[in-house]
Formats: C-alpha cells, sequence, structure tokens
C-alpha cells in the first residue's frame, strides 16, 4: 500500500537526503530541526487501462458518448499535449496513445477517413518524428504522418484564425484546422494542477497573439498559486479564452493522469525516501555518484535523456471540459499533496537534468531559474512553503552551456537581456516585442526545432512570483559567473549557502528541504 506525502524533521539518526544537481547526484547532511518534505509514494494505477479508456468514451461526463457524436464524412481532429509532460517522458504505451488509439479506432468504425492529429506545442518547439513516434506509438505514425499527423504551427498566417475577444480583451486564436473541424478532441495528460482544462486549447493550438494576453508578468505576479488555478489569473484568462474556442467549434475533451512513479528499476532509489534504501540502492547510488562525476557532460545527458519513466494510469475522463478537469484535478492532486504546517525561512531544492522545455537538451542557466524558481517554488497551494523575504537555495552546476538548435534566442536573451536588466517588467517593455517579432527566430521555430523567439521571456517571467517573494537567491555548485549574470549569489557548498542566508534572514533559521522529484504539492497551512 502506498504512502501520503511527509514531512520529517532531522534529527542526528537521518540519513544524508538525496540532492539532484543536474545531470549527477548528492547527499547532502541536513541542519538538525530541519524539515524534509517527502512526496507521496506512487498511488495504484488502474488495472486495466485500455479497458478504463473505452469506459470514459462510453460515459462521459455531461457529453454524448464518443460514438453518438462520430458520422460518416464529417472532419474531425486530434489534439494532444506535447513533450513538455510528463517529466521524465513516459516509457511506452504513452497515456495519449491508449486513448488516440481507442478513438481513431471508433471513428474507422463510424466511417470518418478525414482525421487529422496535431500536436499541440504552442509556442514551443517542433517534435521530432521520433518524438512524436514515441507518444503515438507506431500504428498511429505509420498511417498518419506526416500528411495527417503534424505539429501545430503558431506562426503560419494561413494556419491559425482569429476566433474573437473575451469579455477581459483577451484576443483568441485557434489552429485553422481544428477550428473548421466538425469535432475537435483534445487529448491531455495532467501531471499538476496547472496543466489542463480550458489552458489545453487555448495554449496548445494557440498562437503568441493569443498566449501573451496571460504569459505576461502582471497576469503571473497576479497567479499566487498556478497549481491552484482558482487562485490563478493564468487560469481565468484560459478559462475565457477557452469557452469562446468551444462557442465556435464542438470540442469534446478526454484527460489523464498518472501516478509518479518516476524513475525505472536501474535507480529506483531515487523514488524512495534514504531511511527506505536497501544495501543495493546504497550501492547503485554510489555507482552512479562516481561515473556522473568522472563522465563528460554531454555523455551524461544522453544517458539521462535516454531515462523513461514507468508511470501508471490513475485515471481517465472524457467530456465537458470542466466536469472532466474537476475528475483529473482530484486525481492529481491525491497523488501529489503533502500537509505542511507553516512557512519556513529558507527553502532548499535540487534541480534535476530535465524540465518541461529542455527534453533531450541542455537545461541552460534561464531555465535553471524557470524550473527552480518557475516551477518548483510554485508547487503550492494556499501559501509558498518559503515566507516573505526568505532564502531560497538551489543546488545546481548552472554553466554557461546552451542548445543552439532547441534555445537560440536564449543565448541571445541571456547575453544581451540579461546584461542589461532582470527585472521582468523591464524586460517585458523593453524587448520581448522585437524578440517576439525576429524574422530569423521566427524562421528557427517554424522551419528548425527551436523554441518560439519569445519563449524565454515566458520562461523567466515565470519566476517573476518567486523574486518578488524571495529576499535571496543562492545557487549551489553553478559557476560564479554565470550565476551572478542572473543575479544570484553562489556558494561551494550547502553549508556555505546555509551560511549565507544567515545575512538575509538572521542566525539559526527555520529550512524545509524539497525532495523533488517525484513532484509535490505542499498544502501549506
Amino acid at each position: 500500500m502506498s504512502r501520503p506525502g511527509a514531512v520529517l524533521e532531522v534529527d542526528r539518526n537521518t540519513p544524508p537526503i538525496l540532492f539532484h544537481f543536474g545531470e549527477g547526484v548528492r547527499l547532502e547532511k541536513r541542519p538538525l530541526g530541519s524539515r524534509v518534505v517527502y512526496p507521496p509514494d506512487p498511488v495504484e494505477p488502474v488495472t486495466h487501462a485500455e479497458r478504463a479508456v473505452r469506459r470514459a468514451l462510453t460515459h462521459p461526463l455531461e457529453d454524448d458518448p464518443l460514438k453518438a457524436l462520430l458520422r460518416p464524412g464529417m472532419k474531425l481532429t486530434l489534439a494532444f499535449d506535447d513533450l513538455s509532460l510528463p517529466l521524465p517522458p513516459m516509457a511506452q504505451p504513452d497515456a495519449r496513445q491508449l486513448v488516440m488509439e481507442e478513438v481513431i479506432e471508433i471513428a474507422a468504425d463510424a466511417g470518418i477517413e478525414d482525421i487529422h492529429l496535431i500536436v499541440a506545442t504552442g509556442l514551443h518547439r517542433r517534435m521530432t518524428e521520433e518524438e512524436i513516434r514515441h507518444v503515438v506509438g507506431d500504428r498511429i505514425f505509420s498511417t498518419f504522418y506526416p500528411e495527417r499527423l503534424y505539429n501545430h504551427d503558431a506562426e503560419d498566417p494561413e494556419g491559425n484564425v482569429f476566433i474573437g475577444t473575451t469579455s477581459s480583451g483577451e484576443e483568441v486564436t485557434l489552429n485553422r484546422r481544428a477550428a473548421e473541424s466538425d469535432l475537435l478532441i483534445y487529448v491531455n495528460l495532467t501531471l499538476v494542477p496547472m496543466d489542463g482544462g480550458h489552458k489545453s486549447l487555448s495554449t496548445g493550438l494557440g498562437s503568441y497573439r493569443s498566449i501573451r494576453p496571460h504569459h505576461n508578468v502582471r497576469t503571473l505576479l497576479d497567479s499566487r498559486s498556478y497549481m491552484h488555478p482558482p487562485d490563478s489569473a493564468l487560469h481565468n484568462s484560459c478559462i475565457r479564452q477557452g469557452q469562446l474556442i468551444e462557442d465556435s467549434v464542438r470540442v469534446f475533451h478526454i484527460e489523464t493522469s498518472v501516478n509518479n512513479h518516476s524513475f525505472p528499476t536501474a535507480v529506483n532509489f531515487m523514488q524512495k525516501r534514504e531511511m527506505d534504501w536497501t544495501p543495493g540502492d546504497q550501492a547503485t547510488y554510489l555507482a552512479i555518484k562516481q561515473v556522473t562525476d568522472l563522465a563528460p557532460p554531454d555523455v551524461k545527458r544522453a544517458v539521462f535523456h535516454s531515462m523513461r519513466a514507468p508511470y501508471g494510469l490513475t485515471g481517465v475522463y472524457a467530456g465537458q471540459v470542466d466536469s472532466v478537469h474537476e475528475k483529473t484535478l482530484a486525481n492529481v492532486r491525491k497523488q501529489m499533496t503533502v500537509e505542511v504546517e507553516g512557512q519556513t525561512d529558507v527553502v532548499t531544492m535540487g534541480l534535476p537534468y530535465i524540465g518541461p522545455y529542455n527534453v533531450n537538451a541542455i537545461l541552460n542557466p534561464v531555465l535553471v531559474v524557470c524550473l527552480g524558481l518557475g516551477y518548483l517554488f510554485n508547487l503550492y497551494r494556499g501559501k509558498p512553503v518559503l515566507r516573505k523575504g526568505g532564502v531560497v537555495i538551489m543546488a545546481h552546476p548552472c554553466r554557461y552551456e546552451f542548445d543552439s538548435v532547441q534555445h537560440p534566442s536564449y543565448i541571445d536573451f541571456y547575453d544581451e537581456v540579461l546584461a542589461d536588466t532582470t527585472d521582468a517588467f523591464e524586460i517585458e517593455r523593453r524587448y520581448e516585442e522585437r524578440f517576439a517579432d525576429d524574422p530569423w527566430y521566427r524562421q528557427l521555430f517554424r522551419k528548425s526545432h527551436a523554441y518560439h523567439g519569445v519563449h524565454p521571456f515566458y520562461a523567466w517571467y515565470w519566476a517573476a512570483h518567486a523574486l518578488e517573494h524571495a529576499g535571496d537567491v543562492i545557487v549551489v555548485g553553478g559557476d560564479r559567473e554565470t550565476v551572478h549574470h542572473l543575479g544570484f549569489k553562489c556558494a561551494t557548498t550547502l553549508d556555505d549557502a546555509l551560511e549565507m542566508a544567515e545575512q538575509t534572514v538572521g542566525r539559526y533559521p527555520s529550512v524545509t528541504h524539497l525532495r523533488t522529484p517525484p513532484l509535490l504539492l505542499a498544502d501549506v497551512r
């Protein structure tokens, strides 16, 4: 039976705690009396995944069964989440594959031939052929790719249409094929409460014109908990856009949730609490530590990025978006939530090799900020684990390394924009439009596998709340020049960082370590 999440106080018998450190791992002793927040164990997956999918399509929530919505000769479009989740990527079969295979089979039985599948990339990079094949499976890929299975192009002037403007003035665009379909089916994989719902269509099949109304500094600062949609201005904007989309095209939502079984058997010690490690786990840790300390970065990166997670499907729901999303969020919270009593002076976290925007690439310095301060800091309900004015300590090598294919505009953002200012409002006002309209970035986005020119801005804005909330940020083990360029302090060891933090929060601070991944959602009381 799986255990719920736990908050454990460090005493003299507590073993050293695992810290992820980019493409490596460390064990660190924690101060006596500090807290360690552990995620829950993986919840049990559904017994028969294919049967659960069929049940969801036959008995949808507040909608007709899928079969009743289909007719011969109709134009049917399936859109699905890209590789930005789950992380690490899911071992085959992916939950999205299971859903789409069943939908396509039902559609074929109904005599439908005009079927397109669209990767809902939004302003993310185009997925490669092999990446698409991994998500959809060989059968779908060989049948539909490339003419009827392809990436959404948010910069195609002919491939996107203007839907309208919401009551709050947000412009809404949509992929033309999706907008002109008789039925649009969205297949979602919800890993954290920020995903899914109306956000899927409004962001995944949108354009810069329609995404910028909620991916901006003011909206994100007004979203005090990205992971609790009712308190999020971001989600409220996406809901308004999504409702407008559903007024213009018939939509059927399918959402899946998975457990947090994030690591394969070979490295399963990362999934466990340290006090539960067996001698075999300890030996595996030591072996990986020795290898990652010695191996070149590109070799380590290739090994880690080849890792596939054995997630288990915990739920699948279909039908009307709000009813579907409510059920999905209940599953996600059941897997992630940990009750935490009170805030803390200092939060520590070890950052792994991967975030939503660097699958098969280096986690560059801007994405280090996005992962630590944009995502992990914001994994809470109610209020942050860190008190106002406290200190965030992140462990990561944080080197000046960029993937020139995936992140060309990130290089210029780091070199030019951050050299001038790190203030999110100033960055937005002075630089965003130029990067968004740059023809070279647009060409690389459309024809290569580069993130949109504006994407590094959004990665930085994602951390705006944490940067406003924290009194200081310290990076342990990072390249000093790189860390200082980001506007942070650099420490060689965790002990050094804790001593430096006392200059901001005072002596004998309360310290809490977020033991992620697997991911957790701190419900702070």
